[in-house]
């Protein structure tokens, strides 16, 4: 094995022992935050972990010959007097990295709680807390080494306006999910639909993430919605109070006992063992239909799924039958009415004898001169004057 070769494999070596060491520390962590100050614990480790990846960095670079390479950089950074800022960099380093697990434990300690957050809110939320102390210290820390800011404020300004122009529909989404993350007008397992008519999405909610939301539909189709499309149409939320009322409408006869009939179709539909008792079942008068009164019968489930609604509309419209034959309250087919009145004056339908007597008395039809030939002859049947012979037939 060449001398590289070796100096390779006791790299990766230091490497592994470095990353032993973070998992090493990251389960001190764990079992220190029972005994101690969690603020502590957050500060420890990062000085643990700080001094794992110095010490890495120095062993990999004395193991390759860079020792003097790494003391000179250090020497260009004129230590004795930028100390002080050196220091507060470390400092502002470490201590955003203590608030940022102060942050992920204070959202885990509401998560598990109470239901005001979801898990999925919770990460979102821990990444943003994230992002925005990194962004902090980072400037602070640019700050301390007087590094002029203005120049990467207004970089920083024309790429955000580039962005923004390029990716509207992908910053529309984005927004929109941060509003579905704290409105929270759904939950993953949720039934909902999104849109009306025949472009509604209906199923179960999979997934909820910052671009779009996953559904499952009932055909077993998987169907990814923008969320800004969610945020622009309606959305039924079906399961969200853990019941859903049913309706079932029915037509009865002009002639039947509109009470009576009500009456029946609510007994009925109570008799069913998924209907709720409460609330109760009722059934109301909705509208005068062509042929019928259209009564609305309407009962409430729990737990409501496509399958329970499905199962339960199914009874109610067979109990709803079965009770109504039992009771004699005739279900009506569409129907019409054909109604006539005396004629006065106006058309009048003959039979064949008045239209034969009406023909003979009618006077005979004059013949069109204008179309006669000039000469007085008689015209032959294709237009032109008759010939000789043309006209002896006639005569005869």
């Amino acid at each position: 094995m060449t001398s590289v070769e070796a100096r390779i494999l006791v790299s990766l070596s230091i490497a592994f022992v470095a990353l032993a060491g973070a998992y090493l520390v990251r389960r001190l962590r764990q079992r220190l935050s029972d005994r101690i100050a969690p603020i502590a614990v957050d500060l420890i480790g990062s000085v643990l972990s700080i001094a794992i990846i110095v010490g890495a960095v120095v062993a990999v670079a004395d193991l390759w010959g860079e020792t003097e390479t790494l003391t000179s950089q250090f020497g260009l950074l004129e230590l004795e007097r930028r100390a002080p800022q050196i220091a507060v960099t470390v400092a502002v380093l470490v201590g955003v990295q203590v608030f940022t697990s102060v942050a992920r434990r204070l959202l885990n300690d509401v998560t598990q709680e109470s239901d005001a957050m979801s898990e999925h809110e919770r990460e979102i939320s821990y990444r943003l807390t994230q992002l925005l102390f990194w962004s902090v210290g980072i400037v602070f820390v640019l700050g301390v080494w007087e590094v002029n800011l203005g120049g990467l404020l207004i970089g920083a300004g024309f790429l955000g306006i580039v962005v923004g122009f390029a990716a509207r529909e992908t910053l529309g989404s984005l927004l929109a999910g941060f509003v579905l993350m704290f409105s929270r007008p759904f939950e993953v397992g949720d039934w909902i639909g999104v849109g009306e008519g025949a472009e509604e999405a209906e199923g179960i909610v999979t997934d909820i993430t910052l671009m779009n939301t996953r559904i499952q539909a009932f055909d077993g189709e998987f169907v990814m919605v923008p969320n800004d499309v969610i945020g622009n149409r309606m959305v039924k939320n079906r399961s969200r109070k853990g019941r859903l009322r049913m309706e079932v409408e029915v037509g009865v006869d002009y002639e039947a006992d509109v009470e009576h009939a009500r009456d029946v179709a609510t007994d009925a539909v109570s008799d069913i063992d998924m209907i709720m008792s409460v609330p109760r079942a009722e059934t109301v008068v909705k509208e005068f239909d062509d042929s019928s009164i259209t009564l609305g019968v309407r009962g409430w489930i729990e737990h409501p799924s496509s399958r329970r609604r499905w199962r339960a509309r199914t009874r109610m419209i067979r109990a709803v039958k079965d009770r109504f034959a039992a009771e004699g309250v005739k279900i009506p087919f569409p129907q019409r009415e054909l109604t006539g009145r005396e004629e006065q004056g106006g058309f009048r339908v003959l039979g064949d004898a008045q239209a034969q007597s009406a023909n003979a008395d009618a006077p005979a039809a004059a013949p069109d001169r204008d179309n006669a030939p000039a000469d007085g002859g008689v015209e032959s049947a294709d237009g032109g004057p008759a010939s000789e012979e043309d006209g002896d037939d006639a005569g005869a």
